[in-house]
């Protein structure tokens, strides 16, 4: 067969040879997907609990994309912890009135020594901080 063609065509016919056994072994191969926040939340399997100082993003950040790859909405509640794994759900009490709110990691930060937890706007409008700014909360994992 490789005699009646020329050398072009043999080259050609070749490259057409390869390029359907690279196809044929690429559709054979298997490809896993992962969401954000699949796993990451199960490793984080104990009771925690931290006090501390609380602060929000600065409308400055909306539109901006978090560590974990979503975007930046004020109105979610949603929070950054230095070390929680993302998609740990965990309640925040505001300290000096009680209120309650449970938010979802997503980002890393604050740093700024003496904060462990950056919140949404949405989150500090709940527990009724929006004017100081800061406040002194607890978060503790919830399942």
């Amino acid at each position: 067969m490789w005699l009646i063609f020329d050398g072009k065509m043999q080259t050609l016919y070749f490259k057409l040879l390869l390029l359907a056994l690279i196809l044929l072994l690429s559709s054979c191969s298997s490809t896993v997907f992962y969401t954000k926040s699949n796993n990451q939340s199960e490793k984080f399997s104990k009771k925690f609990v931290e006090e501390g100082f609380a602060s929000y993003y600065s409308d400055e950040f909306v539109g901006r994309t978090t560590a974990n790859g979503e975007i930046y909405n004020p109105v979610l509640l949603t929070a950054a912890h230095r070390s929680l794994p993302f998609g740990t759900k965990v309640k925040v009490t505001n300290l000096k009135n009680g209120r309650e709110v449970i938010v979802i990691i997503n980002d890393r930060g604050p740093f700024v020594q003496g904060r462990i937890i950056d919140l949404s706007k949405q989150a500090a409008k709940i527990l009724n901080f929006l004017q100081e700014g800061i406040v002194r909360v607890r978060i503790e994992s919830v399942e």
